[in-house]
């Protein structure tokens, strides 16, 4: 029986390590070939990477190896800081000092097995950003794979950049108040004020989409994390773009997150303990991602009308943990969202429209209010709200740290309303789209049956 060993390349963000390393747990629980290592570059002091890569060796012991890379070069005192970062100050450290230290690595494990071990190395699967080591694996005639964290709309809205820039041959200028655009991949035009805020950056953005979507077609599959019925008309419109195979493999969520350090486990118990005493459904949840941040009008905002609403709520704030008379409850830093979202209290969810949490919203069956912060998190909110229907509309065009963009109290106390209404639309599609997902991951699911397609395409091909 052929063995198979796969090398993943991902970075350590939590909201790109979870849901990569999850597919590879799923990989391993499909198919007894298939062996698994992980390289990756950990920052000092990121105590996440170190627990939840140990829950990973713990669990599947004797399939997967991990490569601190970091530890293995002259470069490793680099530090990057998620929690003092924008979005864009992140990725830019991962470029300039995560990037060196893997590209040696992928050409030195590249050139070793082109030589070597041919009957059971497989191929590289790399993450997003990650996505130029792909020129690497090339050069040793590799097979590289991109596991995609975003969803299959963000993959449509790349491979549409692809086309329309080889009919233009050049670089377009795009403005926000252009028109509606068709794009293939979804079924109603999509507003140019919901594209990443990158795309307008006509030096620097643009060509990082250009590139990264040049990568994409380059290689031998794109893994997503989606399922089929979620997503049926981007899914659907790939195999008509001579696009590689792409595999909806998802939802893939860490549904047993627990806190990693003593801090968060104080913190995690204290918040379960106060949601245990609240009504079923009476909450409303708030949570803006690692890279979320308000300025103090807008703060102000959301605190006048959390106290005026009537409704109880749980808010995670980059400020304080406390008590507010006895409504709710504001917490800093780290918060269980698996948790909270899985707690029969919360009733709606008030999010940035990151991708991994609107899954996690969707498996538990919350409803979602949009409030999208950055990268993708507009094109994500579009999607819920005029796509799916799956989402309340509080603003599709949103952007974090915008002094003229605030949104109002009653903004926000007319779209909390509506989701914690029990009669509401969507909340009953919320709860459909619940059974469809766990559904569609068990033996005979649509993501099952994709992770299997992958499997006997990749091994088939070596």
């Amino acid at each position: 029986m052929k063995k198979a060993e796969l090398i993943f390349v991902p970075q350590t963000n939590k909201g790109h390590l979870i849901p990569i390393l999850e597919f590879a747990k799923r990989l391993v629980d499909h198919d007894d070939r298939i062996s698994i290592t992980v390289a990756f570059v950990k920052s000092p002091s990121d105590s996440f990477t170190d627990a939840y890569i140990e829950s990973v060796k713990t669990s599947k012991l004797d399939r997967f190896k991990f490569i601190d890379v970091s530890q293995q070069e002259e470069h490793h005192s680099l530090v990057v800081d998620h929690h003092s970062q924008s979005i864009k100050d992140h990725v830019d450290a991962l470029m300039e000092t995560h990037m060196p230290l893997l590209k040696d690595f992928v050409t030195d494990i590249s050139s070793s097995r082109s030589r070597s071990d041919l009957e059971t190395f497989t191929g590289l699967v790399f993450d997003l950003l990650f996505v130029p080591l792909v020129d690497i694996a090339h050069q040793f005639n590799i097979p590289s794979y991109i596991f995609l964290t975003a969803n299959a709309g963000f993959l449509s809205l790349l491979f549409h950049l692809t086309a329309q820039h080889d009919e233009t041959r050049n670089s377009p200028d795009f403005k926000r108040s252009y028109p509606d655009e068709l794009i293939s991949g979804f079924i109603n035009p999509v507003p140019f004020n919901v594209l990443p805020s990158a795309l307008f950056d006509k030096d620097n953005g643009y060509p990082w989409f250009m590139m990264t979507a040049q990568k994409f077609k380059a290689v031998k599959g794109i893994m997503v994390n989606t399922f089929e019925e979620l997503e049926p008309c981007a899914i659907s419109g790939f195999s008509d773009r001579g696009s590689p195979p792409v595999y909806p493999v998802g939802p893939l969520l860490d549904i047993n997150c627990k806190p990693y350090t003593e801090l968060d486990l104080a913190q995690c118990k204290k918040v379960m303990k106060w949601l245990d005493e609240q009504p079923r459904s009476s909450l409303i949840f708030l949570c803006f991602g690692s890279f979320g941040h308000f300025l103090a009008p807008q703060v102000k905002e959301i605190a006048l009308r959390l106290e005026q609403s009537g409704y109880r709520f749980l808010w995670s704030l980059q400020g304080f943990m406390e008590r507010i008379q006895g409504k709710g409850i504001m917490i800093h830093g780290w918060a269980p969202q698996v948790k909270i979202l899985a707690h029969e209290a919360i009733g709606g969810f008030v999010s940035h429209c990151g991708w991994n949490s609107i899954l996690e919203s969707l498996w538990f069956g919350v409803p979602v209010v949009t409030w999208p912060m950055y990268a993708e998190q507009q094109l994500n909110a579009f999607k819920m709200v005029k796509e799916l229907g799956l989402a309340i509309e509080l603003r599709l065009d949103y952007e974090e740290l915008n002094v003229s963009n605030v949104v109002t109290a009653n903004e926000i106390k007319n779209a909390v309303k509506q989701v914690m209404d029990d009669s509401s639309e969507v909340r009953k599609k919320a709860k459909e789209m619940a059974e469809i997902a766990r559904k569609a991951i068990v033996n005979g699911g649509s993501s099952f049956l994709s992770i299997q397609r992958f499997i006997e395409d990749m091994i088939g091909e070596n």
